[in-house]
């Protein structure tokens, strides 16, 4: 038997608002976009990892009651839950690519323990790391 982890969450302020910064801005493909009523399974995936996708979740109903989903989104767009990677070739070069499209850096590319790594965060507040890995010896 085969197992993994195929999704991973992520919530969002505005599923529209995400979806257009993940695939526009970041180049990630939609995996899986459905609604049952007031709720929207929303996915995407690196075009380079297709057995893996994020998740992209407005806090809510039917999983959250509205003072919870209020408490998180609020956590959130303070930048408070733990920064995603994002691995990169060229950190300096993606840096330059994404802020062309738009994309807001919290850190400019950096060198330290080998690598170089910069930071930002997508428009609901979550932190992301860019990082290009060093050689290892």
């Amino acid at each position: 038997m085969s197992q993994g982890v195929q999704v991973v969450g992520l919530y969002v302020r505005d599923h529209d608002e995400a979806l257009a910064f993940y695939v526009d801005k970041l180049g990630f493909k939609v995996h899986t976009d459905v609604r049952n009523g007031d709720y929207r399974w929303l996915t995407v995936q690196h075009p380079e990892q297709p057995l893996f996708q994020l998740g992209l979740f407005v806090p809510g109903p039917p999983v959250l009651d509205a003072a919870t989903a209020e408490d998180i989104s609020a956590i959130v767009a303070k930048g408070a839950m733990p920064p995603l990677v994002l691995a990169v070739d060229d950190c300096r070069a993606a840096y330059e690519k994404l802020c062309a499209c738009g994309v807001e850096f919290t850190q400019e590319p950096i060198e330290r323990f080998g690598n170089i790594d910069a930071g930002f965060r997508d428009p609901s507040g979550n932190g992301w790391k860019m990082i290009q890995a060093g050689k290892q010896s």
